[in-house]
């Protein structure tokens, strides 16, 4: 209870280093156990990146460290957002080769305008081309340009590496572990507000988790009074009626680690399972006649897709849960933690699901995927909304790290998608370009920078906010190779048909009609036979038996469908594979819907 608490977020752009360095400090504080780390979902091992904020807490000098680790990609905002509302602080990692990226400036502009003063972490110093002087003057423009404060632009930097788990003050001093940062924290960060005898309880939920025995979880900052196991309490929001709920559970966090406890106070943040309708930004007191703490803001979902069983002729061989009512049911239990994500459950057996971007939309499928479920979802479109009489669209600021030779290319296709340029630095052979223009122009575009920077090119982008219609914007639209018939693909049939466009699949794949299995280079839709046999016949014939020697094809994963899908096909998603077919499967049927 006399305990000191510092509360603070780690945010930074993706692949800053805020995870690695969060495991540091748990190491380093005896807070980690074995291989334990804040990326504990598998897809996040496996993309290396952080898609749902979490908490950690270390111990330092007497005094517990509360530590949020936020998400750093831009469609993970919403995480962001409800986080920074439960800290005291942050820190700012900023990759030292780098510099700040979209997400960075996101994410500070967020904490500059709730108050807060960030301590900056210049990250990797290690790298070949790291230059920590400049990226320090690059987020101090920043800071200036995203209207700081004198208090806030006089920010302390620290210098890491977070993968060794060493950090100093100064570029001269010697590294050996943490502490200097750690130190940086108990100077700069306020503490928590702590307990006032005979207080009311007044406590804001800022998170939200789901346990299959305790239902769903809230994870809240105490911000007056305390909190006590199996104690009555009321959930109070703005515009809503007053609720009652008892806490079932109440605990605090151990590193990684939930620690039950019999009761928390002022200035910790906890976890709390109990009330089955609790909402994030809605304020728990044991007083009716509190006031309720200010609501948070979540950002509005962008783009919006189907989700509906599956109907190809390969239906249910591979999935557990392959009905609209199960599908249902799983988007109903994402509704309990995902709060960037809306779904319209209205139409039937299909449902408009919104979110944040495609990123977004693509890891709730794959861990659906992963979980059993067999499912179609349409091409994802982006929502367009009518404000004060002005049809509007989400529009989205696009950074590029290139090398100078591709920046032509690159200029001329973010051109042709309503995309207009508003910076451009040069850095030796690097050039980092700055676009605005309308999400729709984006999507479909990511695959098509790797081919035209040749893999070399970093494209990042932030949502900027709902503006004015773009109008019509042409892209190059690659036809579709469509089967017309059921079986097993032959490497003798796609030899043939390789010079055609790019190919999806590999001899052996099970094909069926009206499933597209590769691209056409000449914009047509063209209908194939992939499972064509050689004619064998007793004549043999120099040159003709050459041996096949086949292009490596283009493999679909959700991300690639999702992008490069047209408005009449379907992405076919199930446990084993991911396929994409056209709405109507016959030709037929497609000609009449023209």
């Amino acid at each position: 209870m006399s305990q000191e608490i510092r509360n603070i977020a780690i945010i930074a752009h993706v692949d800053h280093g805020k995870t690695t360095l969060t495991d540091a400090l748990m190491e380093q504080t005896g807070a980690r156990e074995g291989e334990a780390s804040m990326d504990s979902n598998a897809l996040e091992r496996e993309r290396g990146i952080t898609i749902y904020a979490k908490n950690t807490s270390v111990e330092y000098k007497g005094t517990k460290i509360n530590i949020v680790d936020t998400p750093g990609h831009a469609d993970f905002g919403s995480e962001v957002e409800r986080v920074l509302r439960s800290i005291d602080s942050v820190l700012l990692v900023v990759d030292a080769q780098e510099g700040p990226m979209p997400q960075t400036r996101f994410v500070l502009k967020k904490s500059l305008e709730l108050g807060l003063k960030p301590i900056v972490v210049i990250n990797k110093i290690d790298k070949p081309a790291a230059d920590p002087d400049r990226t320090e003057e690059q987020v101090l423009e920043l800071f200036l340009e995203l209207g700081a404060n004198d208090e806030q632009s006089d920010f302390t930097v620290v210098y890491a590496i977070g993968r060794e788990g060493v950090a100093k003050r100064k570029m001269s001093d010697e590294m050996k572990d943490l502490s200097p940062l750690l130190d940086v924290i108990l100077e700069q960060v306020p503490p928590a507000r702590g307990y006032v005898a005979g207080e009311s309880l007044r406590a804001q939920v800022f998170n939200l988790g789901y346990d299959n025995f305790l239902g769903r979880l809230a994870v809240a900052r105490i911000y007056e009074g305390s909190i006590k196991a199996n104690q009555p309490l009321f959930i109070k929001h703005e515009g809503r009626e007053l609720a009652k709920g008892k806490v079932v559970k109440l605990s605090t966090f151990k590193g990684v680690q939930k620690q039950e406890t019999p009761e928390a106070f002022a200035g910790d943040i906890v976890m709390i399972a109990g009330f089955s309708d609790i909402n994030i930004g809605d304020t728990l007191t044991d007083n009716e006649n509190a006031e309720p703490l200010p609501a948070i803001a979540v950002d509005e979902p962008t783009i919006a897709l189907q989700f509906m069983p599956n109907a190809s002729p390969f239906a249910g061989r591979e999935g557990k849960f392959v009905t609209s009512r199960q599908i249902r049911e799983r988007l109903e239990k994402e509704l309990e933690i995902n709060v960037g994500l809306q779904v319209d459950f209205a139409s039937g057996d299909n449902f408009e699901v919104r979110g944040r971007g495609e990123m977004h939309i693509a890891i709730l499928l794959e861990n659906m995927r992963r979980e059993g479920y067999e499912m179609a979802v349409s091409q994802p479109q982006v929502i367009v909304k009518d404000i004060d009489g002005v049809k509007s669209e989400p529009f989205e600021e696009v950074t590029v790290d290139i090398p100078s030779e591709f920046q032509g290319a690159v200029i001329e296709r973010l051109g042709n998608r309503a995309f207009i340029m508003t910076n451009m630095v040069m850095h030796e052979n690097q050039v980092r370009l700055i676009f605005e223009g309308p999400t729709r122009g984006l999507l479909g575009y990511k695959n098509q920078f790797i081919v035209d920077t040749k893999g070399e090119g970093i494209l990042a982008s932030r949502v900027l906010g709902f503006k004015p219609y773009a109008g019509e914007i042409k892209k190059r639209q690659a036809g579709s190779m469509i089967s017309m018939i059921q079986g097993k693909a032959l490497g003798f049939a796609l030899f043939g048909l390789q010079d055609r466009g790019q190919l999806y699949i590999t001899p052996g794949t099970e094909v069926y009609e009206g499933m597209v299995i590769g691209n056409t280079s000449k914009g047509e839709e063209m209908m194939v036979n992939p499972t064509k046999g050689k004619q064998l016949t007793n004549m043999r014939a120099s040159g003709s038996d050459d041996a096949i020697v086949l292009v490596p094809p283009k493999i679909i994963s959700i991300e690639v469908g999702l992008e490069i899908m047209a408005d009449d096909e379907y992405l076919e998603i199930t446990p084993m594979n991911v396929r994409l077919r056209k709405a109507q499967l016959k030709e037929s049927d497609r000609r009449k819907g023209k």
